[in-house]
């Protein structure tokens, strides 16, 4: 099996690293934008990742739904409510995602298995 987590994780972290060290104010805040985004509100973590979740699939964003998945993943969202949440997805942003949905779903059966 692939080790898509560890590297898909691995490269973001140094990615991430090398673009803030490089100190764009603008950068910056975005990034904070976005943990601050996704923290706790009005709605709770788990809703606002599955929003991510569906965003990031109609907008065939492949890293940010691996980002979203593994997010969804440690907020405890279950298989099931992934499945009707890639079906949202899948029912907004049209055929054109379906091979973004085979990405996510192979991701996710990379998450469950690592758990176990």
């Amino acid at each position: 099996m692939s080790n898509q987590i560890d590297e898909f994780n691995a490269y973001r972290a140094k990615m991430n690293d090398k673009l803030l060290a490089d100190n764009n104010k603008v950068i910056k805040r975005i990034f904070n934008l976005d943990t601050n985004a996704f923290s706790k509100g009005a709605l709770d973590v788990k809703t606002k990742e599955l929003l991510g979740l569906v965003a990031s699939t109609v907008l065939r964003c492949d890293d940010c739904v691996k980002y979203h998945l593994e997010s969804s993943h440690k907020e405890g969202v279950t298989k099931e409510e992934l499945m009707e949440t890639l079906g949202i997805a899948t029912l907004v942003g049209g055929t054109i995602v379906i091979p973004h949905l085979r990405r996510a779903y192979e991701y996710w059966e990379e998450l469950e298995n690592k758990e176990g």
